[in-house]
């Protein structure tokens, strides 16, 4: 594709600096500098959702009859790009680019006219109830069962690693309604009001010292059957399609940049710099310019709110090794500093501090949304045809 920047492409860039330097305050800079877990906090993110959701930016992979934006692949890497270098915070992405798309494509019309506007408000706040105690990469061997009961589903079990369930109000989650043939043919895609009788939630502090996740236990929780996206024990086809979005419809490069730029911050504190640490710090630098370069190509050809299909496993993949490889640099760049990290939030005023935590955490970002070894099994099937 041309990376030549059109007049209107300028054009466009300048609207983009503009609104930035005229919504994005210090204080929310500050909170996603300060953010090591998987997403900023509710208080960070939904003030910048607010603003996008303003100017009409908020969700640009949906229709324009539904909110989006239209713009072509170039103008949305412009935009990320953008945010990413003036430190915008990341919008939570489970209403806007997981459910959001799933109810656009599977959803009753009921459906879409109750759930878009309220994920486009901020009205709800959404949490993804797939993994279980023994159900992780391995997602069809899930057990949370729904059983039919007069106009309900009623629900035991239990979803662990639900990332931001103590902040969430609804939850889209695959259930077992069946048991017959194989396991993905008895899945069903349901959508949970987090305040039904019998949800209880247990925290799970992160090895970073976050709570960003949680066990989410179902005793006799009654959700209506109006509430199941798609066809009874279809929620298999709806899980894949979600999944592709979340590995590879978000735009990872210009994040692992401004991810970079922590660690060069801390580089640049110390009285020198090894030999070895600037040259794995060129080698990153090398790396995400290559992956950019794929991720580019890959937007190009996709139409307007298109996923990318299973070249969403590669982009998922190398981003999260690449955010390893990052995390790796930024605490061997703080060198002895790194010591005095504390997880209390009190003493994460200093950017190098995050470094820390932000390593803890990436050790788990080649497991969540589908572990290494799956996306490259998924690589070699779907991609390579092995």
């Amino acid at each position: 594709m041309n990376l030549d920047l059109s007049p209107a492409d300028q054009a466009f860039r300048a609207e983009v600096r503009a609104f930035l330097a005229e919504q994005l305050t210090p204080a929310l800079i500050a909170g996603q500098a300060a953010t090591s877990a998987m997403y900023p906090e509710p208080e960070v993110s939904g003030p910048w959702q607010q603003a996008l959701q303003k100017r009409g930016w908020l969700v640009p992979l949906w229709p324009r009859e539904w909110g989006g934006t239209g713009w072509t692949a170039l103008q949305r890497f412009i935009f990320e790009t953008e945010c990413a270098l003036a430190g915008a915070p990341l919008v939570h992405p489970m209403g806007a680019r997981l459910v959001g798309p799933v109810l656009l494509r599977y959803g009753s019309e009921a459906q879409k006219r109750f759930y878009l506007p309220r994920i486009l408000s901020g009205a709800d706040y959404w949490c993804q109830g797939f993994s279980e105690p023994n159900a992780g990469s391995d997602l069809a061997a899930l057990q949370l069962r729904a059983e039919p009961d007069g106009e309900d589903y009623v629900l035991n079990g239990t979803k662990i690693w639900t990332t931001h369930a103590h902040h969430a109000n609804r939850m889209f989650a695959l259930v077992r309604t069946s048991s017959e043939g194989k396991r993905q043919q008895g899945i069903s895609f349901l959508l949970i009001d987090m305040a039904l009788p019998g949800i209880t939630l247990r925290p799970i502090a992160t090895i970073g010292g976050d709570h960003d996740v949680n066990e989410v236990h179902f005793e006799n929780v009654r959700v209506p059957q109006a509430e199941r996206v798609g066809a009874e024990n279809a929620g298999w086809e709806c899980a894949k399609y979600l999944l592709e979005f979340e590995r590879g419809a978000g735009i990872f490069s210009p994040r692992l940049r401004s991810q970079l730029k922590r660690v060069a911050d801390a580089l640049a504190a110390r009285d020198d710099i090894p030999d070895e640490l600037a040259r794995r710090f060129g080698e990153v630098v090398a790396d995400i310019d290559s992956f950019e370069w794929l991720e580019l190509r890959t937007m190009g050809g996709l139409a307007p709110g298109a996923n990318p299909g299973p070249v969403a496993s590669i982009l998922k993949l190398r981003a999260s090794r690449l955010k390893q490889s990052i995390a790796e640099l930024g605490v061997d760049a703080l060198g002895q500093s790194g010591l005095r990290w504390r997880s209390d939030p009190a003493h994460s005023a200093l950017r190098p501090s995050v470094l820390v935590p932000e390593y803890c955490n990436s050790r788990a970002f080649t497991i969540f949304g589908g572990a290494a070894e799956v996306q490259l099994g998924l690589i070699a099937k779907t991609v390579v045809g092995v």
